[in-house]
């Protein structure tokens, strides 16, 4: 159960949070729900701050090597299976950065 006064989630004292891609006990949580449906809550209710900063920093990874324009449906949808692949393991294997595919994603 998740208490949210201000936007910031804060746990209650009786379930200890750990984070579900990392396996650490009691981490930083992510200060503000990073979208406004259930993945967002799904995310805050069970990342820890440090590997949502990582699938951040992958993100623009992914975003600068293939030149997604994030304006595009097909590049965001790109996006949103590769953080369910990343931070849950869910799906395909997320795409590898491969230096001879740079900037050649056709969507």
């Amino acid at each position: 159960m998740v208490e949210v006064f201000n936007d910031r989630p804060n746990l209650t004292m009786s379930e200890p949070f750990g984070c579900d891609r990392c396996d650490r006990k009691n981490p930083d949580q992510i200060e503000r729900q990073p979208f406004p449906n259930e993945l967002g809550e799904r995310i805050v209710e069970t990342i820890c701050a440090d590997c949502w900063e990582e699938w951040k920093q992958h993100q623009m990874l992914l975003i600068n090597h293939y030149g997604l324009k994030l304006n595009e449906p097909n590049a965001r949808e790109f996006l949103y299976e590769n953080l369910r692949a990343f931070l849950f393991g869910e799906g395909d294997v997320q795409v590898e950065i491969d230096s001879g595919q740079e900037g050649s994603v056709k969507w």
